[in-house]
């Protein structure tokens, strides 16, 4: 069931040091600080889960995307499928779409 209010972090991961969750972590600290209900994908996964199929993640990411209503997009999330995939996935269900900077993306500004 779909919570209302709740917004999913999208943003680039693969190929980045610890996985980017740095950033995430960050966002989701300053999202939460204003009251909002964050889904961070950085949390969704326990340390023994590295290293495996990208689809794994993102079966799992996807699957906490579903239970959101709006996402935000980080910076550089262009340059990933994962983020990319998300927010085409978002913009069909008719998410709310932000970025990280407090602008609103339309998805033909996204490199998908």
């Amino acid at each position: 069931m779909m919570q209302h209010n709740t917004i999913y972090i999208a943003g680039p991961m693969t190929g980045l040091p610890n996985y980017n969750y740095p950033a995430f972590h960050s966002l989701a600290a300053r999202l939460r600080a204003r009251g909002l209900v964050v889904v961070n994908p950085a949390e969704l996964f326990q340390p023994e889960e590295q290293g495996l199929r990208w689809e794994y993640y993102m079966h799992r990411a996807i699957s906490a995307l579903l239970t959101c209503d709006s996402i935000i997009v980080m910076k550089g999330s262009g340059r990933s499928r994962g983020a990319c995939l998300e927010l085409i996935i978002a913009k069909s269900l008719n998410f709310r779409v932000s970025h990280d900077d407090g602008q609103t993306w339309e998805i033909a500004d996204m490199e998908v």
